[in-house]
């Protein structure tokens, strides 16, 4: 019974790999939808968005 044990850790440790995989995977794609929703925004707003506006050159 104790040759099992490894063999069921392993198991239980891929299983691991595999779900932590599986988040890393959803948490890239929410990331690049989020960067693709800014993007859009910018570019809608002209990219001026949380700017001040420029002062005028003094002569």
């Amino acid at each position: 019974m104790k040759n099992d044990l490894p063999a069921r850790e392993g198991a239980e440790k891929l299983t691991r790999e595999e779900r932590l995989a599986a988040k890393l995977r959803e948490n890239l794609r929410r990331r690049k939808a989020q960067a693709r929703a800014v993007a859009g925004e910018l570019s809608v707003t002209g990219g001026d968005s949380g700017r001040l506006p420029k002062s005028p050159p003094e002569s």
